[in-house]
């Protein structure tokens, strides 16, 4: 005699955030947040597509890591402010699986170009004679393909290991948006390939990555600490500092959240975590680099005074 199985059509995201007291105010912050990091980013890609002095490779994969940003929280975004206004969001559970993949998709890719991006600034501060001949146009973009190819692999084996899992109850996701651990655990069968796969991913993509921009600045500051000038020693860690402030946000909270036991995911803790590296995060970067960047003030003030001077002579 056959079992009969009712198997889950729809998910019901939930969030539990004291936040959500307030969802009007929750809603609009965020929507504020959203639109300054879609701007942000954008802006970035501008200034360095339009001042010359910015081609060079650390801003050639700043432009990628702006591409992606805008992406990743693209993903995420619609599901995150309907869930902060009306504290429940039905969504099917193709779209959530989709909204994994995507999501996926885009945090491989930034985990890797930050790496990339690391390497690029060991090179620069370690090894600057030879700094033009490693870091050339073609060597720049071989890694920015790999990073993108690397993202769109796992990507291909989020859909292969996702759209196989079947839902039979209960359907509640506690949290803003779709994400991989929490589905896991609503999952009915074997889902030991799932995990096993999910923890090869949190391997390559994330503790090998920042095992090797560890690596990194550990010779840089090295390098830095042996130059005899003060000023120097600053000029140069300040060629660094804003990508190292970009990594230790972005890797703390994804760590936090995908390197611990799935049985205690997904506290309230967990939410505001989530929320920090899918809503701050991308919204920061942009923030950073031009702040803490005088390459990129200059270049940005440089855009504004030929835009005002034009409209000045137009008028």
């Amino acid at each position: 005699m056959e079992k009969n199985e009712t198997f889950v059509a729809e998910f019901i995201l939930v969030g539990h955030l004291r936040l959500l007291n307030y969802p009007k105010l929750l809603f609009t912050l965020l929507l504020i947040v959203y639109f300054m990091n879609q701007f942000g980013n954008a802006l970035i890609i501008f200034v360095v597509k339009l001042d010359s002095r910015l081609h060079t490779p650390m801003y050639f994969f700043l432009c990628n890591l702006s591409l992606v940003e805008i992406f990743y929280t693209s993903v995420t975004f619609p599901t995150i402010l309907s869930v902060s206004l009306a504290r429940v969001k039905w969504l099917s559970v193709g779209g959530c699986l989709v909204q994994i993949c995507f999501f996926h998709f885009m945090g491989a890719v930034e985990c890797l170009l930050l790496t990339v991006m690391a390497y690029d600034r060991y090179v620069a501060i370690c090894r600057p004679l030879h700094y033009t001949i490693i870091m050339s146009g073609t060597t720049c973009l071989l890694l920015a393909v790999i990073c993108w190819l690397s993202g769109f692999f796992n990507f291909l084996s989020m859909i292969l290991l996702t759209f196989k899992l079947h839902f039979c109850g209960p359907q509640i996701i506690v949290n803003f948006f779709c994400d991989i651990p929490p589905v896991l655990k609503l999952a009915c069968g074997d889902i030991t390939i799932n995990k096993i796969m999910l923890a090869v991913g949190d391997l390559f993509l994330g503790v090998l990555p920042c095992l090797f921009i560890v690596i990194s600045y550990v010779w840089i500051i090295s390098t830095i600490l042996k130059i005899h000038s003060s000023k120097s020693r600053k000029k140069v860690f300040s060629t660094c500092a804003s990508h190292l402030t970009v990594v230790c946000i972005f890797f703390t909270t994804v760590l936090l959240i995908y390197m611990k036991p799935s049985s205690s995911y997904f506290s309230d803790w967990d939410q505001l975590v989530s929320l920090v590296y899918t809503v701050v995060t991308p919204m920061l970067n942009p923030l950073i680099y031009s702040l803490r960047n005088n390459e990129v003030k200059a270049a940005l003030k440089k855009v504004f005074l030929s835009k005002t001077s034009s409209e000045i002579i137009r008028a």
